[in-house]
């Protein structure tokens, strides 16, 4: 796949030469340093323009090694968590990815990169929009943003072989294990609001196994099949 190394109005050459700088550098301090070792989530990373992703004023901050905010008071998460989740998934080509909290359109992006056919949820419209709108700028095929309740999964497009979960969730989403494939690869954030484990859930012979992978902060999945928004505290 071909990609678009977009740098935002008005950037200079020099200026895009510095974010692949500083793609290289997180990608070897961030997450090669921290053990993922799966040379292809690594090329994945160091291609796609994470700044392409966030807000142009925040496009300095792309490659830091935390979250940024993209409205709606979601977010894109730490590289590495994104290099966690995709290498636990083991994309292959051809694969059918569903993706629960497109957000930016970012591990969206990462996923595309490998081979796969990614149907992405997310529940803000105006952010499934222009995830969507970013992607084809950028010339990433192979992924669909739609707007909905992504505890819900997405049920006309399954099974999938790989779901990514990119919001915390109290429990695993009972559609989503029905819309997993036989074989099929799961990572979700599961706890409380505050904190989660990152968890790696397996379908084989129509049996569930999960295994967490690493402690981690997302924001709640709202949804039938998740928080509800009633049940939410209220920022102050």
């Amino acid at each position: 796949m071909t990609l678009k190394f977009w740098n935002g109005p008005n950037t200079s050459g020099s200026t895009a030469s510095g974010f692949e700088l500083r793609r290289r550098d997180m990608v070897e301090r961030q997450i090669r340093r921290r053990g993922i070792r799966d040379e292809r989530v690594l090329e994945a990373m160091l291609k796609v323009p994470r700044h392409a992703f966030v807000p142009p004023k925040l496009a300095e901050l792309a490659y830091d090694d935390k979250p940024l905010p993209i409205g709606a008071a979601e977010t894109i998460s730490q590289p590495y968590i994104v290099a966690v989740m995709t290498e636990a998934a083991q994309i292959h080509a051809g694969d059918k990815a569903l993706e629960v909290g497109a957000g930016s359109g970012y591990q969206a992006a990462i996923l595309s990169f490998l081979g796969a056919k990614v149907i992405a949820i997310e529940r803000n419209a105006g952010l499934a929009a222009a995830a969507q709108e970013r992607l084809i700028h950028l010339s990433v095929a192979n992924v669909s943003v739609l707007a909905g309740d992504g505890s819900e999964g997405y049920a006309p497009e399954a099974p999938y072989d790989v779901i990514l979960v990119t919001a915390a969730a109290p429990a695993i989403p009972s559609p989503l294990l029905d819309q997993l494939a036989e074989g099929g690869r799961m990572v979700i954030p599961i706890g409380g609001l505050r904190e989660q484990e990152l968890a790696l859930v397996s379908k084989t012979a129509g049996q569930v196994s999960t295994r967490g992978l690493v402690s981690c902060q997302f924001v709640p999945l709202i949804g039938k099949a998740a928080w509800a928004e009633e049940t939410l505290p209220i920022e102050k």
